[in-house]
């Protein structure tokens, strides 16, 4: 559980606003983003009438980053489970605002862009996603595979599988409210954290918006803690395992209309007398049968993976003895895969 070293209001006045940033080793950065966020806040109190913090989640910094957000009257949050997803599920708990603003302590985002986001929530918005590509993206902002290839693949791939209808999904400036991060009960430790919140607030149905942002080079001199083809997978893993009607359905669905064209096929050409002569021959007829009973098992367990909004019971079954439980792929085919991914299990 993370303790609250440090509160950065002093006063008495209700918090609305509480800007969380992940810190793991920032203590160079660190003073820039939080003094940035300070200007946010005064924008926000000034044109939304509205009280804020500035909440660090520390993930076990070695450089004295604990210290800076003290002394700059940050509240301060130390987070002992590893990971991008821990730090900020963390941080969003022990939150004290109604609107939660999520940012990178990099200084690769303006926190004052942050305002449009909370004018959205306040407009009925539960989450409101920053968007890179409808705003602006400096120059060596980012690299251009992560630009031009992973992205948009992994954008598209989850709007294709559950029709959140972002154009940004992983964008680091994003916004959402308190009571929504509750219902969305996210658990992912890693970097996928931040499609599962997508994923899940598609799925139940959470009203999200988005705006543009600014991503500009950020401050360190060092590598940044994100590992493109490795994280890349991950996301891309976690969409799939998500969605059974695309791992199992579609595939089945397909091999079930090969396999009845392979049949109707050969059945015309049995029927015409013209088998003798006809390129499906009896291996093909065999391969069309075990492509029908493959289409039926992937059917079976598209409907045995099922999830849903609510999350109150999930029925996995594995090898013919539905398992019921109240957590999401919970039989332990899924949880092996899920451990060797190094990942938590999802629960709704």
């Amino acid at each position: 559980m993370p303790s609250v070293i440090a509160m950065g209001t002093g006063a008495a006045a209700k918090i609305d606003v509480t800007i969380i940033m992940p810190c793991l080793n920032e203590a160079k950065w660190l003073p820039a983003c939080i003094a940035n966020a300070k200007k946010a806040l005064t924008r926000m109190r000034a044109e939304l009438g509205l009280n804020g913090e500035i909440l660090i989640a520390d993930n076990g910094s070695a450089d004295g980053s604990q210290s800076i957000a003290r002394a700059l009257g940050a509240t301060l949050v130390e987070v002992s489970q590893p990971g991008y997803g821990a730090a900020l599920a963390s941080g969003m708990k022990s939150a004290s605002g109604t609107f939660l603003v999520l940012g990178d302590a990099d200084g690769s985002y303006d926190f004052r862009e942050c305002v449009e986001m909370i004018r959205a929530l306040m407009n009925g918005a539960d989450l409101c996603m920053g968007s890179r590509f409808k705003g602006k993206i400096k120059a060596n902002a980012m690299p251009w595979k992560n630009r031009y290839i992973g992205n948009p693949l992994l954008t598209g791939a989850l709007n294709l599988l559950f029709g959140a209808g972002v154009s940004d999904a992983h964008c680091g400036l994003r916004a959402l409210t308190k009571a929504c991060f509750e219902r969305l009960h996210l658990s992912g430790h890693g970097m996928e954290f931040a499609s599962e919140m997508i994923i899940k607030a598609a799925l139940k149905g959470e009203q999200i918006a988005e705006a543009p942002v600014t991503l500009s080079p950020d401050l360190r001199d060092r590598p940044p803690h994100l590992r493109p083809w490795r994280d890349g997978w991950r996301h891309l893993r976690y969409l799939l395992m998500l969605s059974p009607t695309w791992v199992f359905a579609v595939p089945a669905l397909i091999a079930l209309g090969v396999s009845l064209a392979i049949w109707t096929y050969a059945a015309v050409e049995t029927s015409l007398g013209a088998s003798a002569t006809s390129p499906i021959g009896n291996q093909w007829i065999i391969l069309a049968g075990a492509m029908i009973g493959l289409s039926h098992n992937g059917t079976a367990r598209r409907r045995d993976a099922i999830f849903t909004a609510s999350g109150k019971a999930i029925a996995v079954q594995r090898l013919g003895r539905p398992r019921w439980r109240g957590g999401f792929l919970s039989s332990p085919c899924w949880r092996a895969v899920w451990r060797r991914q190094g990942s938590a299990l999802p629960s709704w």
